[in-house]
């Protein structure tokens, strides 16, 4: 029997088989169907009179249907974690887990829908066309660059949330480690020497989050070396970064831009050398955050490092997405918001930063997965800084 050692204990191919058996998900009723009368008021005819009610005024809908708490989950299947482009299939028990995730931690209802297409202008139709049916759309293990340019586009197409969680859930929590990072190290976060290693969907959303909150020296490196201004072959995404990134001018590889960062965060497959962390600034931060495997072993980056995170549960400090697209998402339709916005991310990233800080220390900069306070908190950030922003 083949086992899976990525937890704090081994995981049984038979107990993961038996787990997914038949999917993870079904749909409550929340309306017992126990008498006649009651079926009368579920279905017809009592149906008819809710419907022809929204019929004439269709915002009614949010009352009396489950669209207002129902978040669309959907995928091409090009970019699932660890797997890449496996395609819409079998990228469907990801897609299930994630509505799992929503309903357990968030509170809310979600559909897995994962789509038999790659073309952006065909799945951009496909959710505009069923829009009427879900209140939120989370996009999910869509590859770079045609992520961002979906994204975009669903934002200006749909009058409800959007948001790409591979980018901007991963970006959110790691804004609010490197908070809890600095605080337990008595550090300014605004004056941290960082270097993004991967300029794909989530090193796109990190360095724009971190920029945001005021990092001003942040040096992004790709497979190619160090993002630049003039470089050859930068995609539209990549020149707008090397614009706004890098303001040494450091030309070279991930080695060049390393000596003496204080921060290192590994959004990329790409090995990092021990030597490499070993050469970086005194109390270096290092976020290892590859899956299964990270850039580099947390064992190994310890001996260098005063605070070291990955995005796996069995070492100290797990950079999770589940700590903040369930509150993220549940904010947002509490407040009845058109769209996210960044001002509601970073006060995401604040929130889980803020629960982290009741019992902070180098290997707690987050909250556990599974604390139950983090939804609700993200939630009424989020929601505040909707009202705020007048997207609600």
């Amino acid at each position: 029997m083949t086992t899976v050692n990525d937890s704090p204990t081994q995981l049984t191919d038979e107990e993961i088989f038996q787990a997914h058996q038949g999917g993870k998900l079904g749909i409550d009723v929340t309306a017992p169907l126990s008498d006649p009368r009651a079926l009368a008021i579920a279905y017809t005819p009592g149906v008819a009179r809710v419907s022809r009610a929204i019929a004439q005024d269709a915002g009614l809908a949010a009352q009396y249907t489950w669209t207002h708490r129902l978040v669309a989950v959907v995928s091409d299947g090009t970019a699932v974690l660890g797997l890449g482009d496996i395609g819409a299939s079998a990228s469907l028990p990801v897609m299930e887990g994630k509505a799992a995730l929503f309903k357990t931690f968030g509170g809310l209802d979600a559909i897995p829908l994962v789509l038999n297409t790659t073309d952006v202008d065909e799945i951009v139709q496909t959710l505009v066309r069923l829009r009427p049916s879900f209140g939120a759309v989370n996009l999910e293990d869509i590859a770079a660059p045609r992520c961002f340019e979906l994204e975009a586009r669903l934002v200006e197409a749909l009058d409800c949330p959007v948001m790409h969680d591979d980018q901007h859930g991963t970006a959110i929590v790691v804004l609010a480690a490197l908070r809890g990072a600095t605080a337990a190290l008595g550090r300014d976060i605004a004056s941290l020497r960082v270097v993004v290693s991967g300029a794909g969907a989530a090193g796109v959303a990190c360095t724009k989050i971190l920029l945001a909150a005021g990092v001003a020296d942040v040096t992004v490196v790709d497979s190619r070396g160090v993002v630049h201004a003039g470089r050859d072959g930068l995609n539209p995404v990549k020149a707008e970064l090397a614009g706004r990134t890098n303001p040494r001018g450091i030309r070279g590889g991930l080695a060049d831009a390393l000596r003496g960062a204080d921060v290192f965060l590994g959004l990329s497959s790409a090995r990092v050398p021990e030597e490499l962390i070993a050469g970086m600034a005194p109390e270096a931060i290092v976020f290892a955050l590859s899956n299964p495997d990270p850039e580099i072993h947390p064992d190994i980056a310890a001996r260098h490092a005063a605070v070291v995170a990955t995005g796996r549960s069995d070492f100290p400090n797990q950079i999770n997405n589940v700590l903040a697209f369930p509150g993220v998402f549940r904010g947002a339709l509490d407040a009845g918001a058109r769209r996210i916005t960044e001002n509601m991310k970073l006060a995401a990233a604040d929130a889980i930063a803020s629960v982290a800080a009741e019992d902070l220390a180098v290997d707690r900069i987050v909250p556990s997965a599974l604390d139950p306070r983090v939804g609700p908190e993200v939630a009424a950030a989020v929601a505040r800084a909707a009202r705020q922003d007048g997207v609600a």
